[in-house]
């Protein structure tokens, strides 16, 4: 199997982790030195390491009690990075049903996540996920 091919699937295989909320195996994906980019300007976008991942989950994943499943539509890969086109959807602890759509880059090195970035619709994230809250103005 061929690196491209391999890093697919571990795209593949990490998206099943994330919509079976295992944290033990998600972080388990991760490099020791994993960047994780949120992008936008919400509660919950910017740079995360491994140490703040691992804090982060259980909130962000506990939001949703029966879980948030994500469908991948489109995986692109070249060398080292798997772009994925992706939805999801999930019963928000509010009640609300949360069904986004994203673009994720991920970056691979020894079959581990050296970096992840995701782009979605942040008017979403914020209404739902944020409860509407916005970080203060700069």
């Amino acid at each position: 199997m061929s690196e491209v091919d391999r890093n697919k699937a571990l795209a593949v295989t990490f998206f099943d982790i994330l919509s079976r909320s295992d944290i033990p195996a998600m972080l388990e994906a991760y490099a020791d030195d994993v960047k994780l980019y949120t992008m936008g300007r919400t509660l919950i976008s910017g740079c995360m390491n491994k140490a703040d991942a691992a804090k982060s989950a259980d909130l962000v994943l506990s939001a949703f009690p029966k879980g948030i499943r994500f469908t991948l539509k489109n995986i692109t890969a070249e060398g080292d990075r798997v772009a994925v086109e992706a939805e999801s959807e999930g019963l928000h602890a509010s009640g609300r049903l949360y069904a986004n759509q994203y673009h994720f880059l991920m970056r691979f090195r020894d079959g581990k996540i050296t970096e992840f970035k995701e782009y979605m619709d942040t008017e979403l994230v914020t209404e739902i996920l944020c409860g509407g809250a916005r970080p203060a103005a700069s």
